[in-house]
């Protein structure tokens, strides 16, 4: 599975409303290690079929970044049944990123 892109208007049903575990990156286009995480996640998707990796632009969203509180991106949330279960900030290695997946 790839990684989705979601805004304000599909973020409930992708995300909130999902039967699996989401792993929700919240980033820019103009962010450094936002770019650096990117590739980490694609295959992270690929990876593991039963969780979504979903990506939502701060500067496109910033109504949902300010529900999460997002302070600094990449901001890295993992929701399971419309609750936040783990977070992460800042670039991390795959094996941290896939720990926090597990955890869900």
């Amino acid at each position: 599975m790839s990684v989705i892109h979601a805004d304000k208007n599909n973020f409930q049903e992708i995300v909130m409303n999902s039967e699996k575990p989401v792993l929700v990156d919240f980033w820019a286009t103009w962010c450094g290690p936002c770019r650096m995480i990117a590739p980490v996640l694609e295959e992270l998707s690929e990876e593991n079929p039963d969780v979504k990796i979903v990506k939502v632009d701060v500067d496109e969203n910033p109504e949902l970044a300010s529900q999460f509180q997002v302070m600094s991106i990449p901001a890295l949330f993992v929701i399971k049944n419309g609750e936040v279960v783990a977070q992460s900030l800042g670039v991390k290695p795959k094996a941290q990123l896939q720990a926090l997946l597990d955890k869900s």
